[in-house]
């Protein structure tokens, strides 16, 4: 049950973080500047947006329950929110992938790389619902967190060495590749509201 947990965590943190998406951002982002500093951006965003997110698995419940929200409804919420996410996905519509870093002021490590790309709402959303805190123990939440740090890692990794990744991921390939997580994500969506629902077990039976 743990094993099928983690893989579906990391398929869903996989399909929120976007790693492929945010290696094309960063790649219009950075062209032209030293490889030192693309380095640096990488290396800034990714650490920005673990912070977001693992604080988010922290935190995240607990302010929910200071607003009254059961992890029930959010889930059901998250789950929504995630399919059309998915539809996106799937459809070529994804709007943080078309953020435009031309004009924008301020650090592009936070803004637009760490949020909303790398730590969107998708993944913000996923990783609350997958630390439950009622459903998972603190082994289990630090086995999720380990999972996305280690998406955050490849991020980075991809990042740093954009020219050479760009290379061997065609764009042909990296739609197809976007197109069929989304599709996965969203087949994962519908399954994270049946489970708040309580109704897996009776569409089995």
């Amino acid at each position: 049950m743990t094993v099928e947990k983690y893989i579906r965590d990391a398929l869903i943190l996989w399909a929120t973080i976007d790693p492929i998406s945010t290696l094309a951002l960063f790649a219009s982002i950075s062209s032209g500047l030293p490889r030192r500093q693309q380095s640096r951006i990488a290396l800034r965003a990714c650490l920005f947006a673990a912070a977001v997110l693992i604080g988010s698995m922290i935190l995240g419940q607990l302010i929910l329950a200071g607003m009254g929200i059961s992890m029930v409804a959010f889930q059901v919420a998250g789950g929504a929110i995630l399919f059309v996410f998915a539809l996106q996905l799937v459809f070529g519509n994804v709007p943080r992938s078309q953020t435009s870093p031309s004009g924008t002021d301020g650090d592009p490590a936070v803004f637009p790389l760490a949020i909303p790309s790398i730590a969107s709402p998708g993944a913000i959303m996923a990783v609350i619902v997958l630390t439950d805190n009622h459903l998972y123990s603190v082994p289990v939440q630090a086995g999720t967190a380990a999972i996305a740090l280690a998406i955050l890692l490849i991020t980075y990794a991809l990042m740093s060495g954009a020219a050479r990744a760009l290379s061997i991921i065609r764009p042909q390939v990296a739609e197809m590749l976007v197109r069929v997580m989304g599709l996965l994500l969203a087949a994962l969506s519908v399954q994270l509201v049946l489970d708040a629902l309580g109704l897996s077990h009776a569409l089995l039976s």
